[in-house]
């Protein structure tokens, strides 16, 4: 994960969640666009589920959704109030989820 955070956002540091874009060309609008790819650090996450005193997949499904907006275009990093919007949404996604759970 360290690796993939130097090559493609020059951070020389491990990080929990990144997110790819496809980059895909799509000739004609597509019911189903393929947003990208989303990695997820495991071991980090199972530490900060520890910490945080959430359960793993908790937080598996909230770093799920944390690169699935960044794809979506959202972005914590750009300002405080870019980073509150975006952790409304990354909560207002997973109460939806546990909803149909």
């Amino acid at each position: 994960m360290r690796q993939l955070n130097a090559d493609h956002r020059g951070i020389n540091r491990t990080t929990d969640v990144l997110s790819f874009e496809a980059n895909i060309p799509v000739g004609r609008k597509t019911l189903y666009p393929v947003l990208g790819d989303v990695v997820i650090n495991v071991q980090m996450a199972a530490s900060q589920a520890k910490k945080s005193g959430k359960n793993f997949y908790d937080e598996i499904y909230h770093l799920l959704v944390h690169g699935i907006l960044h794809l979506l275009g959202y972005d914590h990093e750009k300002s405080k109030y870019k980073s509150l919007i975006m952790r409304k949404k990354e909560q207002e996604i997973l109460d939806a989820v546990k909803k149909m759970g």
